[in-house]
């Protein structure tokens, strides 16, 4: 993490994500599974997207496993960020889930702010349920408050009742996995991380029919209650990550201020909108212990522009850093 080099960089795109800021690239691209751009983009203080399900195609290799993959961008501002989508959105034949186009990203950028005013807002920094460092939470409620104020939003309450998807989602996940090992598992062991290798050995105890039957059981049941919640509100503010980058060198961050979590805790605050496929945005809203904290603005399928214009009328308010402090340039 160019923010500090004992700290991770996050996962899975954590070198893209700290490359950009350390101030190699201007973005990169990557593919968010379960957060895979949202949660470096964090700990990296980078706004980082995850478009609605499609909106970006997963061409050449559109079946790629899982079916969760969104492909996605970390960069500095959110004009790169439309600058990408300017480029990159749109239907791909070899892709099947993917949208039409949609042009003028860029060009379009801030244009629905006045129509925002008077929309409804839920600030829920734990989406329910997550177990999140009282300490970001506080910088979560400042910020989207702020922002709020700032756009015009009318800030609701709103019981989320988000169920909980790590189980499924990772085994949904490894069973793929172990359907493309086949043959070659488990002498495969020793080329895998310790965690995927782990994992491998409880797909193969679990991998069935009635395993993945539960999967999509629960990805309806996932689908149901984000809907039932934007049927009440129109955004959805939490953290982006429970707490911020923890050391480098631990294998599973598995406390939070002091609480002892599972290891699903990592991405509960993001994998549900990868379960369900609505857009959301991390953006950088402060620090901790000079360590990055980043906020997740979420919305309704096929809101990209809404929650782009959000991400934008923050960073105007509330500039963030282009790049960590340490960074050459």
């Amino acid at each position: 993490n160019p923010w500090n080099l004992d700290r991770t960089a996050g996962g899975s795109s954590g070198g893209s994500s700290a490359a950009v800021a350390g101030g190699l690239l201007t973005m990169a691209s990557g593919g968010d599974g379960g957060g895979s751009i949202r949660i470096p983009a964090g700990f990296n203080g980078l706004p980082g997207m995850k478009g609605t399900a499609g909106r970006i195609p997963r061409g050449p290799q559109a079946l790629i496993h899982p079916m969760t993959v969104v492909v996605g961008v970390m960069c500095r501002s959110i004009r790169d960020i439309t600058r990408y989508y300017d480029v990159t959105a749109g239907y791909d034949s070899r892709d099947p889930y993917s949208l039409p186009k949609v042009s003028g990203w860029e060009r379009h950028l801030g244009s629905h702010l006045g129509a925002l005013r008077g929309r409804k807002v839920a600030i829920v920094s734990n989406l329910g349920s997550a177990v999140v460092n009282p300490a970001v939470t506080e910088l979560v409620d400042e910020a989207g408050r702020l922002l709020a104020d700032e756009v015009g939003l009318e800030i609701v309450h709103v019981d989320l009742a988000f169920p909980s998807m790590g189980f499924e989602w990772a085994l949904g996940n490894l069973s793929g996995l172990y359907a493309d090992l086949e043959g070659l598992w488990p002498e495969c062991k020793d080329q895998l991380t310790p965690e995927i290798a782990f994992g491998m050995s409880i797909a193969e105890r679990k991998y069935s029919l009635a395993m993945m039957a539960r999967s999509e059981t629960a990805r309806t049941a996932a689908n149901e209650a984000v809907a039932k919640a934007f049927d009440q509100v129109d955004f959805i503010f939490s953290a982006t990550n429970p707490d911020v980058a923890f050391p480098a060198e631990t294998t599973l961050h598995l406390e939070v201020a002091g609480q002892a979590v599972g290891p699903e805790n990592n991405g509960a605050l993001t994998i549900p909108y990868n379960i369900v496929g609505n857009p959301s945005l991390s953006v950088p809203i402060g620090q901790l212990d000079g360590l990055p904290v980043g906020m997740q603005i979420a919305s309704r399928h096929h809101d990209d522009a809404l929650v782009l214009d959000l991400g934008l009328a923050l960073e105007r308010s509330r500039p963030w850093p282009l790049v960590a402090n340490a960074a050459p340039c």
